[in-house]
């Protein structure tokens, strides 16, 4: 992200920035000019630790319109408000995790969070993934078997998946995957807390991806959960407002215990703006306008990418229905890594990308490729994805 924003010319399809011109700045004017003519200024004062109430309830009923079973008085008592939702997955680790402890991640996975839970010390131990990058149950048992055996059961503290639209692959769990995933732990009485990030729930083009939270699953139910998202992604990047739902009280007062020696409280403004923003239907009338712009943005990279027949030289990619991203995977003997020749053929070439080897959380995988269409302009993606494959097209047989 440095790189691109520091770096004149060069075309980022590395952060995971959203489009300046999509930003919805006519709804945040709007929204501040009515808490500014309110009588009651205490938007502008502090906060409290948990977060406000009334964006804690709009909250709470927007999940309960997608999980119909879920009770919205209870989602509100046990959901806390953070600066992004990388906050709220900072805050589980922290509480639950101490130096040498392992937590289990999809293959491939958040790449921050992984970065985090080596910044803590904690070992990522992915969940095993059959060739069509679908949860592999069998194999994901033996993974399981193998920790009991060696000991290592006794040192895992949780397990972490991002369910839709995924960073950095793009794709979406089922519910039969989840299911999976629970089953195998439960069979082994290793009923661990699961945390659930579900930051691109929303960020779909046409129409969502039907699947239930680990709120409402059933094979989730005797697990502690958590379950994270963000209001910035679909809205504002820039006011840093994400939530978390946790249905175990002692974890939930835990993180409010730390939370409170972070930040004293998430900025009450922008939580403030927020909540008007979802009451007032200026949340999801932005949401129209960005699902219709990445869709368009992903079809402008996917054509640039066709146009140098990358498809006909070995690379594949799936497109995704949503989110901000494409998974490539290079042809086998491309290594796309961070140090390697063709990720410095191509920043020289004008273009800059997030090598896939940081997605995998153990035995990385060195010819993958992550591309975001977030932030550049359709132009500007059709030249990013020209630049990346002139370098591929050298790279490749």
């Amino acid at each position: 992200m440095t790189m691109a924003l520091e770096t004149p010319g060069l075309l980022s399809l590395a952060a995971g920035f959203t489009d300046n011109q999509t930003l919805p700045t006519s709804f945040v004017r709007d929204i501040v000019e009515r808490l500014t003519s309110a009588a009651d200024k205490e938007y502008l004062q502090y906060g409290t630790n948990q977060g406000r109430i009334g964006l804690r309830r709009v909250l709470a009923e927007r999940i309960q319109r997608m999980e119909l079973e879920l009770d919205p008085g209870q989602l509100a008592e046990s959901t806390l408000i953070t600066n992004g939702s990388q906050q709220a997955l900072y805050l589980a680790i922290q509480v639950l995790c101490d130096p040498g402890d392992i937590v289990l991640v999809d293959r491939p996975s958040y790449f921050v969070f992984l970065e985090m839970l080596t910044g803590l010390g904690v070992s990522a131990r992915s969940i095993p993934v059959d060739s069509a990058g679908k949860v592999d149950r069998a194999v994901f048992g033996h993974l399981l078997d193998g920790m009991k055996a060696s000991g290592d059961a006794d040192r895992l503290r949780a397990v972490y998946f991002v369910s839709h639209f995924s960073n950095p692959s793009g794709r979406s769990l089922s519910d039969s995957e989840k299911t999976d995933i629970a089953e195998a732990l439960r069979d082994r009485d290793m009923t661990v807390p699961v945390i659930e990030d579900a930051a691109y729930r929303e960020l779909y083009f046409t129409a969502p991806f039907e699947s239930q939270s680990i709120l409402s699953a059933p094979a989730w139910r005797d697990f502690p959960k958590f379950y994270t998202s963000t209001l910035t992604k679909p809205f504002a990047t820039g006011l840093k407002v994400g939530f978390g739902v946790c249905s175990d009280r002692d974890w939930l007062n835990k993180m409010l215990y730390a939370k409170g020696h972070h930040d004293f409280g998430t900025a009450n403004f922008n939580q403030a703006v927020l909540e008007q923003a979802l009451q007032t239907g200026a949340f999801d009338q932005e949401l129209k306008v960005v699902r219709a712009a990445y869709l368009k943005k992903r079809d402008a990279l996917h054509q640039a990418l066709l146009e140098q027949k990358l498809d006909q030289r070995g690379w594949s990619w799936a497109l995704p229905t949503g989110g901000l991203y494409l998974w490539l995977r290079a042809p086998e003997g491309i290594d796309t890594g961070l140090e390697g020749e063709f990720c410095r053929a191509c920043i020289a070439n004008g273009v800059v990308y997030v090598p896939g080897e940081l997605c995998f959380g153990d035995e990385p995988s060195r010819n993958f490729v992550r591309l975001s269409y977030g932030v550049l302009g359709e132009a500007a993606l059709q030249e990013a994805g020209r630049r990346f494959g002139q370098v591929a097209q050298r790279f490749t047989p």
